[in-house]
């Protein structure tokens, strides 16, 4: 990135790439992120995976915030949809 803004919202970045565009792109983001404050819209769990603060949304309301691993342990939304993308993953 060219510019180091102090906000930077990305809305599906990762949506349309390639595994190895987006492993490319996420180490990006990390980078990024050391230097300003990102929100990220995504579906993909790889790419929201290692976020400080996750918010799960449904139906436009919040239902749960945390960490990967936290919503893992409290959010059945949330353990739902990782393990269908997990499924999808590994079912090809």
């Amino acid at each position: 990135m060219r510019t180091r803004p102090r906000l930077l919202l990305l809305d599906e970045p990762t949506a349309h790439l390639d595994a190895v565009s987006e492993a490319a792109l996420r180490r990006s983001i990390r980078e990024t992120a050391q230097e300003c404050t990102l929100l990220v819209i995504a579906h993909r769990m790889s790419t929201i995976r290692a976020a400080d603060r996750i918010v799960v949304l449904d139906a436009g309301r919040v239902v749960a915030t945390g960490t990967h691993d936290e919503l893992l342990g409290r959010s059945e939304q949330y353990r739902l949809l990782s393990r269908a993308q997990e499924t999808d993953i590994f079912s090809g």
